[in-house]
């Protein structure tokens, strides 16, 4: 098995797996239940988690064993997102059919389901593993409190405009958003593991179209957003957490799906409806390789690399 795992999925109905430095690909799945909307790896590098409509199914990493190893079922239509806990006993993942799910891996079934009223669009789990926040079609932003198990914060930033992403910085410093109008919001918590209690910092236009997503970079130095306007942009963080423009990173040449940093954060991944994958030197902001071989729009990338 490769030292560093990169993979990536979209509409052909395939998980490819590639050779980061020479683009080769070295293993391709077939997906055949869906379009691939979301991949994860777990933090041992032993599955692949895909998220299609409507199962999640895990895939064997260190064997060619073309089927999936386990499959989980309960959401009604598209899953888009999936993550895990940081020790991967469990698994946490958001739907359009509006709940999002928590799964221990140890048992059958979803253990947790908090409804939302709304397509989920994006979940993420904050690095102190307690807390879930949430993005979707109707606006809201909310944040679910795993130990009180509840939900503690509604935030609705730009009125009924879907929120598209969100991320939070690694250590805790800040949470960003974007929607389909292009903006993008920034909070910073009164403490990195609080977010009970926090206040807009920033609200600015990141592009004239819609964020499909905003990530945070390992070290919390950067933030990067792709957009249907067929760019990504590269914002660095401030020491007082808002974001300022770095660069524009162009060679896609339709709809920028979602990006990976590496475990360093001097390169990022992209997958485009144009059916290229790209990875980019962010010091140089060129594209220094070329990931070819899908057949129709790429709308997902994994990456494991230390």
């Amino acid at each position: 098995m490769p030292s560093v795992i990169l993979a990536t999925a979209g509409y052909d109905h395939n998980i490819r797996f590639w050779e980061a430095p020479s683009g080769i690909c070295y293993r391709t799945i077939q997906y055949s239940d869906s379009q691939v909307n979301r991949l994860e790896i777990s933090p041992d590098k032993q599955y692949i988690a895909a998220a299609g409509n409507p199962h999640i199914r895990f895939f064997d990493i260190p064997t060619n064993n073309p089927s999936p190893v386990q499959s989980y079922d309960g959401h009604t239509t598209n899953v888009t997102s999936v993550g895990f806990q940081k020790d991967g006993k469990w698994m946490y993942t958001g739907s359009e059919d509006g709940t999002i799910k928590i799964w221990d891996l140890r048992a059958s079934g979803a253990q947790r389901e908090y409804q939302c009223g709304s397509a989920v669009n994006m979940v993420t789990l904050h690095p102190n593993q307690a807390e879930l926040i949430s993005g979707d079609q109707n606006g809201t932003i909310r944040v679910w409190d795993l130990v009180g198990n509840q939900c503690s914060r509604e935030v609705v930033p730009d009125g009924e405009v879907a929120i598209r992403s969100v991320s939070v910085a690694s250590d805790g410093s800040g949470v960003v958003a974007a929607n389909n109008r292009g903006n993008c919001f920034v909070w910073r918590p009164p403490s990195q593991n609080d977010l009970s209690n926090f206040t807009l910092q920033q609200n600015f236009e990141a592009h004239q179209a819609y964020v499909l997503r905003v990530l945070y970079s390992p070290d919390c130095k950067y933030v990067a957003t792709t957009s249907s306007d067929h760019s990504v942009k590269i914002w660095s963080v401030g020491a007082d957490g808002k974001l300022n423009f770095s660069k524009a990173l162009c060679g896609h040449q339709r709809w920028v799906w979602d990006c990976v940093f590496s475990a360093d954060s001097a390169y990022l991944v992209t997958a485009s409806s144009d059916q290229v994958v790209r990875l980019w030197d962010l010091a140089q902001g060129d594209s220094v390789r070329h990931y070819t071989g899908h057949h129709k729009a790429v709308s997902c990338v994994a990456l494991k690399d230390c």
